[in-house]
């Protein structure tokens, strides 16, 4: 009796310990939505990270190429990724993110840390980032999917 009671508590104990584990993982940050971002589902795929404002006429024009780019490649292990120039955060991001039609998931922290991008001089500013999450391209101004979708090509070409 007593060694399995024993065999149950170390396997109790090694579910809480995973438990603990996975809760522990490591996040980017949190959506437009407040829901966290696990770096996990970022890891090893393509990243378009696009820097926008709601003030940024060519920003709002570009955005529906965006929402369309992630629906055509998201299958393809691209994944496209925003981010407020102006630091809005929680509510405002949200409210901004929605006015501003975006389907695409919108960081509500900067990653340009993360991936070493260069501070964004002028908007809109696109990076692409290859999956070992190095910056790879730099693309200032407005950007079509079908533009985005040649650039990946390329790129994934050099690979």
């Amino acid at each position: 009796m007593g060694m399995r009671f024993q065999a149950i508590i170390r396997a109790v104990a090694g579910v809480g310990i995973g438990l603990i584990l996975a809760g522990c993982s490591e996040d980017i940050g949190v959506d437009q939505h407040g829901r966290k971002v696990a770096v996990e589902r970022l890891e090893g795929q393509w990243l378009v990270i696009n820097y926008w404002a709601q003030w940024c006429a060519p920003c709002r024009t570009e955005v529906p190429e965006l929402n369309a780019l992630e629906k055509e490649l998201k299958a393809q292990s691209v994944q496209v990724l925003g981010v407020n120039f102006d630091g809005l955060q929680d509510e405002k991001l949200s409210q901004a993110s929605q006015d501003m039609g975006i389907t695409f998931t919108v960081l509500a922290q900067d990653p340009a840390e993360r991936y070493q991008l260069p501070r964004a001089e002028v908007l809109p500013v696109t990076y692409i980032v290859d999956p070992q999450g190095r910056m790879r391209e730099r693309l200032l101004g407005e950007q079509t999917a079908a533009g985005l979708t040649a650039r990946l090509a390329a790129l994934k070409a050099q690979e």
